[in-house]
């Protein structure tokens, strides 16, 4: 009796508590863009914990009556929007605004379309993550070569510098993880310390719109992108590794991702590469092997309203130089281009011997941003990179393993961005910079350095705009303003000061004290005003046909080495004399493009011409006489010119398995001043692949390639006599002649196999140089000396987990 009692009284209490609640309360509400603060039609309200639902109207409004106090969760959800949730607590009747966001790829995982660009009226191409894993044993610049347009300016097979139209080095901006590299770049044989394995997308953007990174984008931008990852619980990641028969060596890439529902990400990568002496078809090519050790790490926050990203990456690559061409004079250099084969020929070996390069490369990040309600999204980068380079050359005694150029470069810079997209029709993206650099020239190394200690600063502001002017037409327009400081430390030969450069009567201010012996300490400081601007226009037609028209004024400030470079560069075998009265270069650019897209056929067709006041060449001017003999002298000039041609590309899908592709290039470089081709310009060169692809048959793809080098007739006569003690007379050094045209064929093949529940093994097998034929290519400046690489057999396994 006692227990129904209290029972009854229970439920007597819940039954008034229930009666007494107030559940008249109405919650009204709007769903609005964020961007430009328009109303949403037909977005659905769910109410999670109430099981209740509603839609917003023509004005985006909506209306949820008959709510209790209490905390209510709410799912907003439309079509194109990211889907929102939110938590309110509820003790009267309330109004709010909510905004949900249309640009759904900013938070989701890319997914990459063949007109994903960096701006819509950008002339640019694209290489995605299988490309780049074909070439994850290999460098940036062997990937970039799969792009009409870009070549590759190397020494040997394993340091590559990409070329966009003929123009490399402090011509091209390489944007890794939105951090522009800073890693001595000014030097021919000076390879990107990138690890192309952190990447998953790779642009080249030929064009003008650049400016956002910098204004001496002269050749082009080579952006690396690192992936974008969907907001949800998950965890995975890949195991890639290759062997190769040349070489006797490979690559282990190993990553692992975690990405949470919160917004959170973290990301680990490593890489191993290792390869011993590479062999030519008849010789192997002693002192020839690379040992590269990579890592990054990456942790961010992505929603859309704000977010960060942390990243940090460290490379550190060791290259054997051919030890055939450390010559010691000009004499070897004659020998050599006399022979048929390298003059040292030893056994395979892993071993990496002087001559050789040694650098570690430090970059780290950090980027946050923020977005404002009918305004835009503000973003904040602070960066810094440490860059140590060390060339190592054949000594003996106390100095064998003590580098003869040893340098140091400090760079860090901050960059505020802001992207205004209040505009429906209009874009607008603005910026500044302040970068601070430091270069170190190492004492120590029993030789004058070949670039000496500097301070560099810059600051700028652009200011880039797109419109549409309707449905299939936009242009864009952008302007920037540059502003450099260098301030160098360096002593000078008296004779070279006074006499041979009349620096003395031309920079009075710079000398910085008493002459000491030989020597005259100098301060010479430059300053630089920049500006350069850009115009795109981008027309769609029928048929999915476009038509890009781009125009652009570059201006670039001179490089240390161009200033000052003044000595022996042991791993180039030369003396390198920089000028203080190099000025800048100034650029115009003019880019079309015509492009068809379809899944059938399409095509790109692209004619390029650039005029460059003031552009700076090394060039080779004769000969001088050293304690160790006699070497080229290679000195800095100034001349007018101009580089056009053509890059066409072509698609077709032949059949439901088979289809083809192809690119022709072909280029001119004038140096108008003198009326004579340019220096290392790359030859005509045509591609072809055909390929079946069956995805119902564990994705088997099997692919033809050939790729074929015409014979550049198109080069400047730097030729010369020198005498050879030797042989008691005068000899004929033909350095400019160029080697004969070639053609490489190849076989790629791959097949995915499902190994476990979620799981796939990639198996992947090629032929490069399939018929082992011996070339020698214009653009490698050890052409001299040795023939490229024979035939390889490539096998590659990746895990997918």
């Amino acid at each position: 009796m006692q227990r129904l009692f209290f029972l009854c009284a229970f439920l007597y209490c819940i039954s008034t508590n229930t009666t007494a609640q107030d559940c008249n309360i109405t919650f009204k509400g709007r769903i609005i863009d964020f961007h430009d603060k328009t109303p949403i039609y037909g977005a659905s309200i769910f109410v999670l914990n109430l099981n209740r639902y509603t839609t917003s109207d023509i004005d985006g409004v909506f209306e949820i009556n008959n709510l209790c106090k209490g905390r209510i969760i709410i799912e907003i959800k439309h079509l194109s929007c990211d889907t929102k949730q939110i938590t309110i607590d509820i003790n009267k009747n309330i109004s709010e605004d909510i905004f949900l966001e249309h640009h759904l790829e900013e938070l989701n995982e890319v997914i990459l379309k063949a007109s994903t660009k960096t701006e819509q009226s950008s002339v640019e191409q694209s290489i995605k993550k299988a490309v780049i894993e074909q070439f994850t044993d290999k460098s940036l610049g062997d990937a970039l070569k799969t792009i009409s347009g870009v070549s590759a300016l190397s020494t040997g097979n394993s340091i590559v510098k990409p070329m966009i139209h003929g123009l490399h080095s402090s011509r091209l901006l390489i944007i890794n993880n939105n951090v522009r590299m800073y890693d001595q770049e000014w030097g021919d044989e000076h390879a990107p310390n990138i690890d192309i394995n952190a990447s998953d997308r790779i642009d080249v953007i030929k064009g003008a719109n650049t400016l956002k990174y910098g204004s001496d984008a002269i050749g082009g931008l080579i952006l690396l992108r690192p992936k974008k990852y969907a907001i949800k619980d998950s965890l995975f990641g890949s195991t890639l590794t290759s062997f190769n028969s040349n070489g006797l060596g490979g690559n282990l890439n190993s990553e692992i991702i975690k990405t949470y529902k919160s917004g959170y990400y973290t990301k680990i990568q490593m890489n191993y590469k290792q390869f011993g002496d590479f062999e030519a078809p008849n010789y192997n090519l002693t002192n020839s092997g690379i040992k590269s050790l990579n890592g990054s790490v990456q942790f961010g926050y992505n929603s859309f309203e704000k977010g960060f990203d942390a990243y940090y990456s460290y490379v550190n690559n060791e290259f054997g130089i051919l030890q055939s061409s450390h010559i010691g004079n000009v004499n070897d250099l004659v020998n050599a281009i006399n022979s048929e084969q390298p003059r040292i020929i030893e056994d395979f070996s892993y071993t990496i011997n002087a001559p050789k390069q040694s650098i570690v490369h430090h970059l780290a990040k950090i980027e946050a941003y923020k977005r404002y309600k009918g305004f835009g999204k503000l973003t904040v980068q602070y960066d810094f990179q440490i860059n140590r380079r060390k060339e190592f050359d054949l000594r003996r005694g106390g100095l064998k393993n003590t580098p003869v150029i040893d340098l140091r470069l400090f760079t860090t810079s901050i960059q505020p961005n802001l992207q205004i997209d209040y505009f429906d029709d209009l874009k607008i993206n603005t910026g500044l910079l302040f970068r601070y650099q430091q270069n170190d020239a190492i004492s120590g190394t029993g030789t004058s350095p070949l670039i000496p200690d500097f301070d560099k600063f810059d600051a700028g502001i652009y200011a880039i705009g797109n419109y549409n002017l309707s449905e299939t037409t936009e242009i864009s327009a952008g302007f920037r303003y540059d502003f450099s400081d260098i301030n160098a430390r360096k002593e000078y030969n008296v004779t070279d000061w006074q006499e041979t450069y009349n620096y003395d009567e031309l920079f009075p201010e710079f000398e910085n004290g008493d002459i000491s012996g030989t020597d005259i300490p100098t301060n010479p400081r430059f300053t630089y005003h920049n500006i350069s601007a850009s115009l795109g226009l981008s027309k769609k037609f029928d048929n999915n046909m476009q038509l890009l028209a781009n125009y652009g004024l570059a201006s670039r400030v001179p490089n240390p080495s161009e200033l000052f470079s003044d000595g022996l560069h042991h791993s180039a075998a030369r003396i390198e004399t920089g000028l203080l009265t190099i000025g800048k270069e100034i650029a115009n650019k003019f880019v079309l493009s015509l492009e068809k897209n379809n899944n059938d056929f399409g095509f790109i067709i692209s004619p390029y011409y650039k005029h460059i006041n003031g552009f700076t060449q090394l060039i080779p001017i004769g000969i001088t006489t050293t304690i160790r003999g006699a070497f080229p002298v290679w000195e800095y000039n100034q001349v007018a010119a101009q580089i056009f041609g053509i890059d066409i590309d072509v698609n077709k899908k032949i059949s439901t398995n088979f289809s083809y592709s192809g690119s022709l290039s072909l280029l001119q470089g004038d140096n108008l001043t003198d009326d004579i081709p340019l220096i290392h310009m790359p030859a005509a060169n045509f591609s072809n692949r055909v390929s079946y692809i069956n995805a119902n048959l564990n994705q088997l793809t099997i692919r033809l390639s050939q790729k074929t080098i015409l014979q550049q007739n198109s080069y400047p006569d730097y030729n010369f006599f020198t005498y050879n003690a030797t042989l008691q007379e005068n000899v004929f050094v033909d350095i400019s002649s160029t080697p004969p045209s070639y053609s490489l064929f190849g076989l790629h093949t791959s097949a995915v196999f499902k190994l476990f529940n979620k799981g796939s093994l990639k198996l992947e097998f090629n032929i490069e140089n399939m018929f082992n034929v011996s070339y020698r290519e214009h653009l490698n400046r050890l052409r001299y000396f040795t023939d490229d690489l024979g035939r390889n057999y490539n096998l590659k396994l990746k895990i997918n987990y």
